[in-house]
């Protein structure tokens, strides 16, 4: 079973958890009939994410088995076959496609545009495996384009609006966490003096400005979102203070990878240390009070 866990990679469906994110905002989380519409866009999302990272393990078999930590992989280790993951690998394609389209109201207000986003989430993940996640800059482009179908699909499943601002805010951040991993993979590279496709076309200098760039454009589309209207109107004008928070937590980060020299991905980076921690529970705690408890 444990196998069959790592080839749908569940521990990354903590990124799914972004098409709570429209839900959350709104102050609607305990609404039952729009938290199970958004428990269903995650699940569905799951599934079709989950087959996308069966479909590139199956096309990498060869370079996973010669890099130190993707060959324990369950394809390339050959834990499971390749007839048993294209089995699963269908299996997938075909519950995900029902419950869309079989789907009606109670799956999700707006069905047509939400069935939309992951058709358009999976085609575009097609190219990334087989073309363009070797093409640089378009490749980290389309990483967080995916987090932005997330945010998409929850708000498209719940018929909740979301604000250019945040969907700004998502793709930039998402660009941090892609430009993140694509640094800490060029220092391992360098350590190891193996190198791969996918890193063509970047160096630590150009990741380092394009990380810095990234974080600033975050910061500047959250103050802004915090700003706008809508946000103004709900919230009020305490929201603006969070931004302390949010600039504290993208300064450690870029402490962490520019200063100390950090080549973990921006989420081990997250998992591991106790001030970007504390500083999003802070964060967190702020927004809760404001949305749920402003009263």
């Amino acid at each position: 079973m444990t196998k069959f866990l790592k080839l749908l990679r569940v521990e990354q469906w903590v990124k799914n958890l972004f098409v709570f994110v429209p839900l959350f905002f709104s102050g609607n989380i305990t609404n039952l009939d729009l938290l199970l519409k958004s428990i269903f866009a995650f699940v569905v999302f799951s599934m079709i994410a989950s087959s996308v990272y069966i479909l590139n393990d199956y096309t990498d078999i060869e370079s996973d088995r010669r890099h130190p930590e993707k060959k324990n992989r369950p394809l390339a280790s050959g834990a499971i076959s390749k007839s048993t993951a294209i089995l699963v690998f269908i299996l997938l394609m075909l519950f995900s496609v029902a419950l869309v389209f079989f789907g009606h109201d109670y799956f999700a207000r707006d069905l047509s545009r939400f069935a939309a986003v992951i058709y358009f989430y999976f085609a575009m993940n097609l190219t990334y495996t087989f073309k363009l996640k070797h093409v640089a800059i378009i490749d980290v482009c389309i990483i967080s384009i995916g987090f932005v179908l997330r945010v998409l699909a929850g708000g498209y499943a719940t018929g909740i609006y979301i604000s250019q601002w945040a969907i700004l805010l998502t793709f930039v951040l998402a660009l941090v966490l892609a430009l993140g991993k694509r640094r800490g993979e060029l220092i391992n590279a360098q350590i190891s003096g193996k190198t791969r496709r996918a890193l063509d076309g970047y160096n630590v200098q150009f990741a380092d400005i394009a990380l810095s760039i990234s974080c600033t454009l975050a910061i500047i589309c959250y103050l802004m979102f915090t700003l706008s209207a809508e946000v103004q109107q709900k919230f009020h004008s305490r929201v603006f203070y969070t931004v302390i928070f949010v600039v504290f937590a993208f300064l450690r980060y870029l402490q962490q990878t520019l200063v100390y020299n950090k080549t973990e991905s921006p989420t081990k980076i997250i998992y591991k240390d106790r001030y970007i921690q504390i500083t999003l529970v802070l964060w967190l705690a702020a927004f809760l009070l404001q949305i749920y408890f402003k009263k």
